[in-house]
């Protein structure tokens, strides 16, 4: 089975490098451009891995995550954040939603598909 993985980021360019990454793995990937919008595709579909922007017009990445967090099926699915934001604040709120990650930009294409990868439990593409 392939992977489905959900991006949500309201920069083109940040989706367009997280989907040529992904994408070039082997992974199935939807895009998002804000948290409403991402929430909405969770609910009509589903996915292995989240990776969700922090800060986002319309719902930020706080909300989305809460909201996905809400579904059943998105209890224990892992989601990993990515942001320019440093700060404990942050940080903790994305722990307390059980958060697998924190992903600094500018993201490391071929480190990020390793740690997809990881918390997929599959062996990275070669």
């Amino acid at each position: 089975m392939v992977p489905n993985i959900l991006v949500a980021d309201d920069s083109l360019t940040m989706r367009l490098i997280l989907q040529a990454a992904l994408a070039g793995a082997g992974w199935q990937v939807m895009l998002a451009t804000n948290g409403k919008e991402a929430l909405e595709k969770s609910q009509a579909s589903a996915f292995d891995l989240v990776l969700s922007d922090w800060n986002m017009p319309v719902m930020g990445g706080l909300g989305f995550i809460q909201g996905l967090r809400a579904q059943a099926r998105y209890k224990e699915t892992p989601v990993l954040v990515l942001t320019t934001e440093e700060d404990d604040v942050s940080k903790t709120a994305a722990r307390e939603l059980g958060v697998s990650g924190w992903v600094n930009k500018p993201v490391d294409p071929d480190g990020l598909v390793e740690f997809v990868a990881e918390l997929l439990g599959i062996d990275p593409p070669n």
